[in-house]
């Protein structure tokens, strides 16, 4: 028929033996994909203890400016964070009231 003969070429061109592959790229073996996958995990474990050292770096420049006493005590981060909020309010109510 007119309308077989018109299909024809395309279903031999779009067929694949096997499996159809969904997704981008190329298969990869198993030990390639664990690589990837550790290579991965090290890159986002350098940004988060890069991301963790300016958090530090941060709140240690914060400390420094926040008058404590006595001067030898580290606040923790959230007593910091705490002390910084506090120590603003306070500053901010004492220009209100000048």
């Amino acid at each position: 028929s007119p309308a077989r003969s018109s299909r024809a070429p395309l279903e031999g061109a779009s067929r694949r033996k096997g499996k159809a592959r969904r997704g981008r790229g190329k298969a990869r073996s198993e030990g390639m994909l664990s690589k990837q996958k550790r290579s991965r995990r090290m890159k986002a474990n350098d940004r988060e203890r890069n991301r963790m050292h300016h958090l530090n770096s941060a709140l240690d420049a914060l400390r420094r400016v926040l008058p404590t006493f006595p001067d030898d005590a580290k606040l923790t981060k959230i007593e910091t964070l705490r002390f910084a909020h506090n120590y603003i309010w306070a500053l901010t109510q004492s220009l209100r009231l000048a």
